[in-house]
């Protein structure tokens, strides 16, 4: 994704808030992608905790890669682990930020959290899976 004019702020750089929006985009983009009824599921995923470290500014008009791993399936929450890259020439990727998105699936009337739908489940195990055991693992090096 292209850094937008609007997402600098008065220091010249991409305000903090903005990256939230780059981490949502992300994780919910990919879900689209990977589950095309994502808005007809009888369930709703509701962010509930976030967090950002920021490693390097970025300024309009960077070119940026954003990636996520999910970290932890459990049964009606998800942790995914966004990154986000500067792209640089050759494709070269410089670290940004980093951080953790957690979505709790719920009942859309009572608001209560229920199990993740099984589309979601099957859309998410893979990638949550022993294998990407080794995906966390490095993106943990580079995040600490």
């Amino acid at each position: 994704m292209r850094v937008r004019l609007g997402d600098e702020d008065h220091y010249a750089h991409v305000n903090n808030a903005v990256y939230y929006e780059y981490f949502d985009s992300a994780v919910n983009g990919w879900l689209a992608e990977n589950l095309p009824g994502v808005r007809a599921l009888p369930a709703l995923s509701l962010v509930v905790a976030s967090s950002c470290r920021f490693v390097r500014e970025v300024r309009f008009p960077d070119c940026l890669r954003v990636g996520i791993a999910v970290e932890r399936l459990g049964r009606s929450s998800v942790t995914y682990r966004p990154a986000i890259f500067l792209l640089g020439a050759g494709e070269e990727l410089t670290l940004c930020a980093y951080g953790e998105f957690v979505h709790v699936y719920v009942d859309p009337e009572t608001r209560r959290p229920v199990p993740i739908p099984a589309e979601v489940r099957a859309v998410l195990e893979p990638s949550a899976a022993d294998d990407a055991e080794e995906l966390v693992a490095a993106a943990r090096k580079i995040f600490t």
